[in-house]
């Protein structure tokens, strides 16, 4: 056997024995299609988010730190309209679906379907970017609080109740500076009629981070992929 020939057995050989590549640890398995995720952590400055663009970009961080920032990603979150600043409804900014978490598990087929009865949206599917499980009601601590600022249908509040339900438009961090609707990304709470709610459950203690600690959260939100 010649001994160019030989060398090629041997790199033949070496990439048959070669171990399959496995995703890194927190990512999502290969071919896992990824279009939500609840954040696994917050700006860190309470509900000052940096308004919805700050929002979006970290949504935008977050998913690509998990090999998932192919696609444009935008928060579940509404903002109440003012003098040059439009209303913004949460249900129109997350796409057409369907929503996928990073263990591939259908939430919704589309936004008809998220908003009603019939989404898979839970404590043990609504996981962060990592595929993780976030703590609910019951654990220590309790983050189950998710900032959406939204009614049930997932629009804005109006009028007057639009004064304390999206922290100044996601902007303040201030303790006794506003308050922000919430739901629970476990669909437990004390109040039967609006406890399991998803997306509007009750209004937060504050806008800062330990006001919304307080009442159960950590400034987490929703991503959507809208692509």
């Amino acid at each position: 056997m010649t001994v160019a020939r030989s060398l090629a057995v041997i790199l033949l050989l070496s990439g048959l024995m070669a171990p399959a590549s496995v995703p890194a640890q927190g990512q999502p398995a290969q071919g896992t299609q990824m279009t939500f995720f609840m954040t696994s952590a917050g700006p860190g400055r309470g509900a000052n988010l940096g308004g919805l663009n700050g929002a979006d970009q970290h949504c935008q961080k977050l998913a690509t730190a998990v090999g998932a920032g192919n696609r444009t990603w935008r928060a579940y979150l509404s903002e109440n309209g003012s003098a040059g600043h439009p209303t913004r409804h949460a249900r129109d900014r997350v796409g057409a679906g369907p929503w996928h978490n990073a263990k591939g598990v259908l939430i919704a087929a589309s936004v008809a379907e998220l908003h009603s009865d019939k989404n898979n949206l839970t404590k043990q599917t609504a996981l962060n970017e990592r595929g993780e499980v976030i703590n609910g009601r019951g654990d220590m601590p309790n983050r189950h609080d998710v900032l959406t600022g939204s009614q049930p249908d997932g629009s804005a509040y109006p009028g007057a109740d639009s004064a304390n339900s999206t922290c100044g438009n996601w902007v303040r961090y201030f303790p006794n500076s506003g308050k922000a609707r919430v739901g629970h990304h476990d669909r437990s709470g004390n109040d039967p009629a609006t406890g399991s709610s998803w997306n509007s459950s009750h209004d937060s203690q504050g806008c800062s981070q330990d006001e919304l600690r307080k009442s159960g959260g950590d400034g987490l939100f929703y991503c959507f992929a809208t692509n």
